[in-house]
């Protein structure tokens, strides 16, 4: 695999943990999340770190290569969605 397809895989992963983390996060009638909490905190801070790295890794390859629309909007997005995993995690965390 090369580098530059990193920010599509990780835009990808990270919209299905996204969908993960924010139905796992639902709180039922007991008042638990439907998936333990810890199990919530790691996979927000694993697509944070990989929609980080996505994101870098995009930054990068624009500077060293020019920019292209399409991939400066996948760049963007994974720099968004880790902002929005790291602001989950800190959400998810228990008082």
């Amino acid at each position: 695999m090369k580098t530059v397809s990193f920010p599509y895989i990780a835009l990808a992963l990270g919209l299905f943990l996204l969908l993960v983390v924010v139905r796992g996060s639902q709180i039922t009638s007991d008042g638990s999340t439907s998936l333990p909490l810890l199990t919530l905190l790691v996979v927000s801070e694993f697509s944070f770190f990989v929609n980080a790295i996505g994101a870098y890794i995009g930054f990068n390859h624009s500077l060293k290569s020019g920019f292209k629309p399409l991939y400066g909007i996948i760049t963007l997005l994974c720099l968004l969605l880790s902002f929005y995993f790291l602001w989950l995690g800190i959400k998810l965390w228990p008082l």
